[in-house]
C-alpha cells in the first residue's frame, strides 16, 4: 500500500471519512492535480508547486484543509481561516462533511490552482 493511502486508512473516524471525501473532490475537480506524500502529510501540487495539504493538528478536533496560498485568496472566499498564527497558509476546518459547503470548496480550488499558474513559487513569504 502506498504511503498516503496508509495515512488516510490509519486516520480514527470522522477523519478518515472527511479526508477520503476531501481527497476524491481535489482530484476529481482538478485533473492537472499531483498527489505526493511529503513531510508524513497528503500534499497536492498544481503546476508543480504546493497548492494543499490535508493534516490534523495535534491538541485540535478537526481536519485541517490548509491552502499553501490562502493569505491571497481569504478576502475571496472568507471560509479561509487563520487560526495557528501562519503568515501564509489559510484553511478551512472540518469537524464533519457536512462542514464543507462543496460549491464553494470546488470554486475555492479552481481560483487556488488558477493563482499557482501565475504565481512564481508557492512559499512567497520567509
Amino acid at each position: 500500500m502506498n504511503p498516503i493511502d496508509n495515512y488516510f486508512l490509519s486516520q480514527k473516524e470522522p477523519y478518515q471519512a472527511i479526508m477520503l471525501f476531501v481527497r476524491s473532490v481535489i482530484l476529481n475537480t482538478l485533473p492537472e492535480v499531483e498527489e505526493r506524500y511529503s513531510y508524513k502529510i497528503p500534499f497536492y501540487n498544481c503546476h508543480k508547486k504546493p497548492m494543499i495539504y490535508l493534516n490534523i493538528l495535534k491538541g485540535t478536533n478537526y481536519v485541517d484543509v490548509a491552502f499553501v496560498q490562502g493569505v491571497l485568496l481569504e478576502k475571496e472566499f472568507p471560509i479561509l481561516k487563520n487560526d495557528n498564527k501562519r503568515k501564509q497558509v489559510r484553511s478551512i476546518q472540518l469537524k464533519t462533511l457536512e462542514d464543507l459547503d462543496y460549491d464553494v470548496f470546488v470554486e475555492l480550488l479552481h481560483a487556488a490552482s488558477k493563482l499557482l499558474s501565475e504565481s512564481k513559487r508557492a512559499w512567497f513569504i520567509n
